[in-house]
């Protein structure tokens, strides 16, 4: 049996510490499987008294991740940390130019950094294994980066923060308000006490950001991402959506396009009888359309501590199953030098057409004032009705539109000018339709 693969682990939150669990207590079907035993040998983390309810008797301690990184007797190095900058990107950078593997979930860090860091791994010969960084436990990035060989993919899209679709779901379900689902996720542990980053779509963006790299080839780009989230979804858009046989997901979208490539994180409603419309709660689900295979779903647990371990502990297998002298593939699919610069797509037309929602003020004239903003931006409408949601006053009233294919650029020009028209009583809700996925 060849030597046992020795672990360090930096980080030993509710993820750390599940995946220091799931080595000890799967220890003998992971050495069956991959050939030789996996010990985690070094941690570190911020309070060395707190109980994590794992044993660390036979770890070393290091109060640097740093240090750890250098200097530590293991040959792979798992960051837990957390965050772009800091003590993430210090250790993962030290571990790698120490030739040392390296296992992250740090979507954050892989979004800013990722390219000089894969390009530091492939450079020394070493492995940066970030399943748990995209979609918790679902396996996306081996799939895509070692089982679509052949494949052109022209989209990859999904429901990539369980967040996100947990408020939107229990909206629908139970008829609450955004406010109100978002105090239930905190409760629950599903949400930050500053959740911001998951509700505004930041989240999202950074694991969409990686998918894209590995879909089309380009560089990281994920400050070139269209980003909206859902703290301006009300129950008018949920309702609305139910009539018009929709459900609203916070999607995230990549595709290649003949101008460049688009990226973008919005609310969008989806058919409610398509795939994507089922997927509910925390769970996640990412779509891959290529030439060959054409549509590809994963679906899964997309966060938590067993969900994102279990991603972990398989890339730390994937490593143990490797030998000496084996050639390991690319981080991001093709070699990091070969990664094309990323070139943003022009604004283009959307197949399938805006939902509109617009609180108006009850008079002669502004239907007619709506419809020719509309006309006047080459916008043609499916429908256009006033809504009655129970919540307007006899002075306002509610118009939904539904458009049919046209541009983000003509819609966020037509509100624009119902909006300086002085039609409107509050702000104006814009939201992608998809006619399928």
């Amino acid at each position: 049996m060849a030597e046992a693969l020795r672990i360090g682990i930096a980080g030993l939150g509710t993820v750390g510490a599940s995946v220091v669990r799931v080595l000890a207590d799967k220890a003998a079907e992971l050495t069956r499987q991959c050939g030789r035993d996996i010990v985690v040998t070094a941690v570190s983390a911020r309070d060395a008294g707190r109980d994590r309810g794992v044993d660390l008797g036979a770890t070393k301690w290091f109060d640097d991740p740093v240090e750890l990184a250098q200097k530590a007797d293991i040959d792979v190095f798992v960051e837990l940390i957390g965050g772009d900058e800091g003590p993430a990107r210090s250790c993962v950078k030290a571990a790698l130019e120490a030739g040392r593997h390296v296992v992250t979930a740090n979507k954050a860090l892989l979004a800013k950094h990722g390219v000089a860091l894969a390009e530091a791994a492939e450079k020394r010969g070493v492995l940066l294994n970030y399943e748990a960084a995209v979609a918790g436990g679902i396996p996306v990035i081996k799939t895509m980066r070692e089982a679509m060989a052949g494949n052109t993919v022209t989209r990859v899209f999904g429901i990539l923060n369980g967040t996100c679709n947990y408020i939107l779901t229990r909206m629908e379900a139970e008829g609450l308000s955004f406010e109100d689902c978002l105090k239930d996720a905190q409760r629950l542990g599903y949400a930050e006490a500053d959740p911001t980053f998951d509700i505004e779509g930041n989240d999202t963006a950074h694991k969409l950001a990686i998918l894209t790299s590995l879909a089309f080839g380009s560089r990281i780009a994920a400050n070139d991402i269209y980003l909206e989230g859902i703290s301006n979804i009300t129950q008018a858009d949920i309702r609305a959506a139910g009539e018009l046989g929709y459900r609203i997901k916070l999607l995230g979208v990549a595709q290649r396009t003949e101008t460049g490539i688009e990226q973008r994180v919005h609310p969008t409603m989806v058919p409610t009888a398509s795939v994507i419309a089922q997927v509910n709660g925390v769970t996640n689900a990412v779509a891959i359309e290529t030439d060959i295979l054409g549509e590809l779903l994963l679906s899964g647990p997309g966060a938590g501590g067993n969900a994102t371990a279990s991603a972990v502990v398989g890339d730390i297998a994937d490593i143990a199953k490797s030998r000496p002298g084996f050639q390991h593939g690319p981080v991001f699919g093709r070699p990091a030098k070969e990664l094309t610069p990323y070139k943003k797509a022009q604004m283009r037309s959307h197949a399938g057409g805006y939902f509109i929602r617009l609180t108006v003020h009850d008079r002669i004239g502004v239907f007619a004032a709506i419809a020719k903003r509309m006309s006047d931006n080459d916008i043609s409408l499916e429908s256009i009705v006033q809504h009655a949601n129970g919540t307007e006053t006899h002075a306002q009233k509610t118009v939904i539109l539904v458009t049919h294919e046209t541009t983000e650029a003509a819609v966020r020009k037509a509100v624009e000018g119902v909006t300086r028209d002085g039609h409107l009583t509050s702000k104006p809700q814009v939201i992608r339709i998809e006619r399928a996925g």
